[in-house]
Formats: structure tokens, C-alpha cells, sequence
């Protein structure tokens, strides 16, 4: 197999390196962020590291996640959608946040230990089950997400942390990369010999907005322009990099939070909206609190940047930068989310800090998300396109290229198991293993070419999408089917549903094949899943918006 493999990467151009020796992989994803966030997507945000990476390497312009962060997580670490493994509902059948997988749906470091691949895990999990159980060898699985300046909650591989009493100094993204960097250095002294997989999923920039104060100096008057100057400067960006071919879709200004918690309003005060309202028409308090909630956004992004060049640079130290492939993505759009939970919000405090809780709404995520409509739930452009970039130096000659062949996050493990020569078994303790929806990309390295597929579909809280080609079919929860032709309408400005009525109907049956499929699949091991939590015991969804 790795003969065979050797033999394809060099005919594709993508192997530059002795044959014997097993590429490492990093995959790196980020939490709520939009699609326009890094400077190489054109942001305005301090990128460089991420930016080098991509001047470097691939950036995929077309890459989809399931618009939500723990189906998207599920999705990226097995290779099946979610609701083929209990990860997200399906209709009758309940799945979601507190879904088990099968006993077949095993993660990518089951499939790579048996090549001998030490795997690690630093950050988010929002995956079912504990991280060693799932072929990890080292993690840290932040589990508290509500606090970025303490470790309370969190796990050291599956076991609690010693929280110290007199904790300082502590901020998540910076203790993510720490444990990724330790990880790392270990590897190097310990078990050099061995390739490795490290997943490196950060929680920033999701909510609370939690960021350093010398962060957030740096772009605290950035935004007082507003959403809309944002959305424009970065749109013009994006189409001089050559990253979209769209027109920028308007600010819907009847859509806000997906989940109504009006009592939140209560405790952050005036200052707050659930609209994407004209800049123009805000009072000086909201424009003031709103771009303050940007700026902190930004910090977030811009921190996490920075730990991304630490762990390069310790992968440089080591000697192995040059044969490992990297991958950054985002799991789901930016949001558009307002509630006060955890430790709740204080007011007075400094805006950022451990004892505020501020999300960044509707306004600003819709300028995350540029050029697309919605946000993270919806299953509209905004809420699933999400920046790839894949750099690897010694196995991708191309440099700052773009690859536009529409993809998913089911792809990656399909992906990674081409490039490391490892072959997917056919079962597992006995058990078939079903067959994976995803495609490799290994073709797409090698040039813009199109990864050959009937379909991509999503489905998340009533929210569903089917894509086949350049067409896309896209409803919101209640709403009636939308299409869209994204070869030039990716802004999802022009809907065609009512001009091409047998169009809807023909990918209206590929998205209920497709469903009805997974459902058939999923039903074999319904019987396998935790009973329903009783209402009022869940997360505390509100009304939808």
C-alpha cells in the first residue's frame, strides 16, 4: 500500500520526500469563525501565521462544515455526516449533542495507530465519549468553555485538572497551544521515530468573548465604522484575492439570534441589539458597545493566530515542519447568538474580561460571514462555508493557490487516510464498517480540479440544504425551498425556485434519498441512545428567531 501510494503522490506532483518517510498531520479548527475572519479570506484582522500558511500552500474557497460545532466535530473526525452516527438529529430519530456513535464509527486515530501513529488531542472535544477511548495518546480536553481565564473543568487526558488557588495568568487559547507545544516536545524526545496526528481544535473565537486587554487595545476603535463599511471593505478584499465570484448579499435585518433569551437583554443593557440594524440608526451607546464586541472578537482571532505560530515554530524546531501537512478550518459560520449564561455578565466590568459575557450577535457575525447570508445554525451559505487551508512543504509543490472544487468536512478523514498509505478496514470488533460518504482532496493538490461526487447535504434543526454541482436547494426551519445557482450566486441573492419549479423538485428528492438513507442507517443502533433529557434540563433553547 505505501508502494502504491508513493507511486500516486509522485505521479500527482505531491511527493517530494524519501518514500519511507510518513508524513505527521495537524489539523487545526477554530470555533465560530467566519468565513471572512482571517486576512487570507479577507479579513481585517492580524492573521500572519495563518496567512503564511496559506501563501505557502492551498486555500479551498468551496470547503463546507455542518453549521454547527459538535455535528461538525463528529463529521471531521469519523468521516460520516452526523446524523449517520447519532451526532445530529434526524427526523423521528433524536440524535444530537448527547448522541453515541455505533461501535463502528471509530475516529481517525483508531485507523491510524496500527501504522504507527501516536495521536494527541489539545482543546475543544464536544465529541461523544473520552478522548483516550477514542485512540488518543495525550489530551486536553477544555471542557470549560464559559471561562477563558481559568482551567477549572477541564481534563488532562480524561482526568480532571488540580485547579491552583491561587490561579493566574491563565487565558485558554494561550494554555491550548502549551499543551499542544508540550505534547509535541515530548513526541520529540520520547517517540521521534513515530509520525504523528495532532488535533488542535481551539475554542476561540466562541463565545463568551473573553480576550486578552492588550489584544483588544489593538482594535478597540477599529470597527466604529460599522457592519456594513466592514461587510464592503471586506467583500472588495475578497474579490481582489480572487476568493469569491458573487455579488455581497444584503444585511437581512429582520434576522437575529437564532434562539430567543430575552432576559439577557435585561443584564447587558442598553447598549445591545438583536438586529442587524443600518450603523447610521444606532445610538452612540450601541455603536460603542457593538464595535467593542468586534474588537474583542478580533483579539480572540488575532490570539489564537499567535499560538499557531508558536506550535509552527516548534514543529520547525523539531526538524518536521517540512513534512507535515496542516489543515485549519473553522466548524461552523460566525454567530449570531445573544444569552448570559455560566458565570453571568457584570456590567461594570471590563468589556472582555472573566466577568462579562458578551456574544457578538447578528450585526458583526453578518460581517464575519461576508459575502454569504446567515449565520452559524443556518445551514445558508454563512453558516456552513468555512476557510481550508493545507499546507505541506513537502508534499504539495503548489504556493498560494486557489482550489474552488466545493468539499466538506467528511472529506478530511478520507484525505489523511490517502496521504499517510493507511487503508480504512472493512469492520470493526466483527461489525461492518458502512461506507463513507466522503472523497479524498489528495486530487485536488495537485491542481484545481473537481472532486467527483452526486451530492453534499446538510440538515441541522429543521434547517436543510442539499447541493448537487453548482446547484444548491436551502430552506430555513419552516420556510419553503430556496435555489440558487452557486457557479455566480454564492450570496444566495437570486432565488430561482420559483422559476424552475422541476429543478426543486428534482433535488428535493436527491436531499429525502439522502435522508431517508441515513435514517435507515441510523436506526439499527436508535435502540443504543440516552433517553431524551425531560424539558427544562437541556441547553435552554428559546424561541427561534
Amino acid at each position: 500500500m505505501r508502494v502504491l501510494l508513493s507511486v500516486l503522490l509522485t505521479s500527482l506532483g505531491l511527493l517530494t520526500a524519501p518514500a519511507a518517510e510518513k508524513p505527521n498531520v495537524i489539523f487545526i479548527l477554530a470555533d465560530d469563525l467566519g468565513y471572512s475572519d482571517l486576512g487570507c479570506y479577507g479579513g481585517d484582522i492580524a492573521t500572519p501565521n495563518l496567512d503564511s500558511l496559506a501563501k505557502n500552500g492551498l486555500q479551498f474557497t468551496q470547503f463546507y462544515n455542518t453549521a454547527r460545532c459538535w455535528p461538525t466535530r463528529g463529521a471531521l473526525m469519523s468521516g460520516y455526516y452526523a446524523q449517520q452516527i447519532h451526532r445530529d438529529e434526524l427526523p423521528g430519530l433524536g440524535g444530537g449533542g448527547r448522541g453515541v456513535r455505533p461501535t463502528w464509527a471509530r475516529l481517525l486515530p483508531d485507523f491510524l495507530k496500527p501504522a504507527g501513529y501516536r495521536s494527541y488531542h489539545s482543546g475543544k472535544w464536544h465529541i461523544d465519549g473520552l478522548v483516550l477511548e477514542a485512540g488518543f495518546d495525550r489530551s486536553l480536553d477544555m471542557k470549560n468553555q464559559g471561562n477563558f481565564f481559568s482551567s477549572a473543568g477541564n481534563a488532562i487526558d480524561d482526568q480532571p485538572v488540580t485547579v491552583p488557588a491561587d490561579e493566574k495568568g491563565y487565558y485558554a487559547t494561550v494554555a491550548t497551544a502549551d499543551h499542544a507545544i508540550s505534547c509535541l516536545k515530548e513526541h520529540a524526545s520520547k517517540h521521534a521515530d513515530k509520525p504523528f496526528f495532532h488535533y488542535i481544535p481551539f475554542i476561540a473565537p466562541h463565545f463568551p468573548l473573553h480576550a486578552l486587554p492588550e489584544d483588544i487595545a489593538i482594535y478597540r476603535d477599529k470597527y466604529l465604522k460599522g457592519w456594513e463599511a466592514m461587510r464592503e471593505a471586506r467583500y472588495q478584499k475578497q474579490k481582489t484575492l480572487g476568493i469569491v465570484n458573487t455579488e455581497l448579499s444584503a444585511l437581512e435585518k429582520e434576522v437575529g439570534p437564532p434562539y430567543d433569551f430575552p432576559d439577557a437583554f435585561k443584564t447587558l443593557g442598553s447598549g445591545e441589539i438583536n438586529r442587524p440594524l443600518p450603523w447610521d440608526a444606532l445610538t452612540d451607546e450601541q455603536r460603542r458597545f457593538q464595535a467593542t464586541k468586534m474588537a474583542i472578537h478580533a483579539a480572540m482571532v488575532d490570539r489564537m493566530d499567535r499560538e499557531i505560530g508558536r506550535i509552527l515554530q516548534q514543529l520547525k524546531d523539531m526538524g518536521k515542519y517540512e513534512n507535515t501537512i496542516i489543515f485549519f478550518a473553522s466548524d461552523n459560520g460566525a454567530s449570531a447568538e445573544i444569552m448570559v449564561r455560566n458565570g453571568g455578565h457584570d456590567p461594570k466590568a471590563e468589556p472582555g474580561s472573566a466577568a462579562t459575557y458578551l456574544c457578538l450577535g447578528p450585526g458583526f457575525s453578518s460581517a464575519c460571514n461576508t459575502p454569504f447570508r446567515r449565520h452559524k445554525t443556518w445551514v445558508h451559505e454563512g453558516g456552513i462555508s468555512t476557510p481550508l487551508i493545507a499546507h505541506w512543504p513537502q508534499g504539495i509543490p503548489a504556493r498560494g493557490e486557489l482550489r474552488t472544487s466545493p468539499a466538506h468536512v467528511v472529506d478530511i478523514v478520507p484525505t489523511i487516510l490517502e496521504i499517510t498509505g493507511v487503508e480504512k478496514p472493512k469492520a470493526w470488533q466483527g461489525e461492518t464498517i458502512p461506507e463513507a460518504p466522503g472523497k479524498s482532496l489528495v486530487p485536488a493538490f495537485a491542481k484545481d480540479a473537481a472532486i467527483a461526487r452526486e451530492s453534499l447535504w446538510w440538515l441541522h434543526e429543521g434547517n436543510r440544504a442539499v447541493r448537487v454541482g453548482d446547484w444548491k436547494l436551502v430552506a430555513a426551519k419552516g420556510d419553503a425551498w430556496e435555489l440558487y445557482d452557486l457557479k455566480t450566486d454564492r450570496a444566495e441573492a437570486h432565488n430561482l425556485a420559483g422559476q424552475m419549479p422541476e429543478k426543486v423538485k428534482e433535488l428535493e428528492a436527491v436531499w429525502q434519498k439522502q435522508t431517508d438513507a441515513f435514517s435507515a442507517l441510523a436506526k439499527k443502533t436508535v435502540h443504543l441512545q440516552p433517553k431524551p433529557q425531560a424539558k427544562g434540563k437541556g441547553k435552554g433553547k428559546g424561541k427561534k428567531k
